[in-house]
C-alpha cells in the first residue's frame, strides 16, 4: 500500500496531478486509514494509463470513456477513437510541415535579402 506521495512517484507525477485526477474522477480516492490514505497497484496502473493516454494526446475526457472502455473490454470503440486521434495528430503534423516550409523559406530569403528589413520580422507583423 502506497501514500499519495508514493503513488505519485510511482506513476511519474506530482502529488497535486493526483489530486487532480481524483477531483475529474479519473482516480479513486480511498478512505483514510489512521488518517493516510494508502492506495494499491490498481492505482498505479489507472495513473500511468492516464500519463500515457494524455502523452498520446487524449483529452481527459477521451481518458474517462477510455477508462471506460477497459474495464468494458470494447476493443472496437478504443480502435474507432485511436484512429479518430490518430487522423487528429495527422492534422496537426501537416500544419507543423507547412510552419515549418514557411519558416525555411523566409530563413533563406533573410539569408540573401540585403535589405533594411528582415523577411523574417516582416512576415510577423500585422
Amino acid at each position: 500500500m502506497l501514500t499519495i506521495g508514493k503513488l505519485a512517484q510511482a506513476g511519474g507525477v506530482g502529488v497535486e496531478t493526483v489530486r487532480f485526477y481524483q477531483r475529474r474522477h479519473l482516480l479513486g480516492t480511498p478512505p483514510r486509514d489512521a488518517g493516510v490514505r494508502r492506495y494499491g497497484a490498481e492505482d498505479v496502473r489507472r495513473l500511468r494509463f492516464i500519463r500515457k493516454a494524455q502523452q498520446a494526446g487524449f483529452t481527459l475526457e477521451e481518458i474517462r470513456e477510455l477508462i471506460a472502455l477497459d474495464s468494458g473490454h470494447d476493443h472496437q470503440r478504443a480502435r474507432e477513437m485511436a484512429q479518430q486521434r490518430m487522423a487528429k495528430l495527422d492534422e496537426q503534423i501537416a500544419e507543423l510541415q507547412r510552419a515549418r516550409q514557411s519558416l525555411q523559406r523566409l530563413a533563406r530569403e533573410c539569408a540573401t535579402d540585403k535589405s533594411d528589413v528582415c523577411p523574417i520580422l516582416a512576415a510577423f507583423e500585422v
